[in-house]
């Protein structure tokens, strides 16, 4: 199975509450380069568009884990995504520098309103 892309479109990731971005071409885009599952809230609304890199089969074994991207708010930003995909993802082809300017730890969601521990 090829690496898979969950990209959250709920409450602010997807809407206009983020400004500027064209939602539909960036699912699009990411979408060419591998399957995309349209996922609910993800529960870190502050870090919208949130964007999470599954490994393929192949990754996973080689040691890969999901990579949690938030802030993904530009076409650059898509297109680094993409051709990180199409070169493997996670477990396959390192993480290139410029996207780990958005990554973040799935520690690091919290519910809206309730305080980080």
């Amino acid at each position: 199975m090829p690496c898979r892309i969950v990209v959250c479109r709920d409450c602010c990731c997807g809407s206009p509450k983020v400004t500027g971005v064209d939602h539909t071409a960036q699912t699009d885009r990411l979408r060419e380069a591998a399957p995309v599952r349209v996922s609910d809230c993800l529960d870190v609304c502050e870090q919208a568009n949130v964007v999470v890199v599954q490994p393929s089969t192949e990754g996973r074994a080689a040691g890969g884990r999901p990579v949690w991207l938030g802030l993904v708010n530009d076409p650059d930003a898509t297109e680094d995504i993409a051709a990180w995909v199409r070169a493997g993802g996670p477990g396959i082809a390192p993480l290139p520098d410029i996207l780990d300017l958005y990554t973040l730890s799935p520690a690091q969601r919290r519910t809206p309103g309730r305080p980080l521990p």
